[in-house]
């Protein structure tokens, strides 16, 4: 399992090709969830601490919870890094990346954007962070050429709808 737990605390500036890679992997790696027992260890750990819960191990928590499948712990987990992010200033950089990832994840594509050129004005060679922004880019233009195509659709149907019925004003 430990291989499993987050490689980055933050991402890091690539010095190498071997590093660059790395990276691409581990980025790779975030749509695959965790096995439930790999995540249930992180949650125990979560819950034992209680209260009194520490910053890396709730850190820890939501990456997992990032990674799953589910919508609700993908929410879960945005949350939990949110509050670090708030509370925690001097953690705040390495949670841009995943508050970034978990954002995207769940579709809230500007509070992604937000979130990753904030990382990306601190690091701008961060190769996760520059392919995170293209993912989020390809997929607002995708959405956005799909609303415009339904609001064509919308329109066409609208005007033959109006032309019917207009014909049919003038026939009476």
């Amino acid at each position: 399992m430990g291989s499993n737990l987050p490689c980055i605390v933050f991402p890091t500036p690539i010095n190498s090709i071997a590093n660059a890679v790395y990276l691409l992997l581990d980025a790779a790696d975030a749509d695959s969830p965790l096995r439930p027992d790999e995540l249930q260890v992180l949650r125990a750990q979560y819950e034992k601490e209680g209260h009194y819960v520490g910053v890396q191990t709730k850190f820890n928590y939501a990456w997992g919870l990032i990674k799953s499948s589910q919508r609700g712990e993908q929410q879960e987990g945005v949350r939990l890094l949110s509050e670090i992010f708030r509370n925690a200033p001097e953690r705040r950089r390495e949670c841009l990346y995943y508050l970034a990832l978990g954002n995207y994840k769940l579709g809230n594509y500007a509070e992604a954007r937000k979130y990753n050129d904030l990382l990306l004005d601190h690091e701008p060679a961060n190769l996760q962070a520059s392919s995170l922004r293209g993912l989020i880019d390809d997929k607002v233009a995708k959405e956005g050429l799909v609303g415009v195509a339904i609001l064509s659709g919308v329109t066409i149907a609208a005007g033959v709808v109006g032309a019917m019925i207009f014909k049919g004003a003038r026939r009476r």
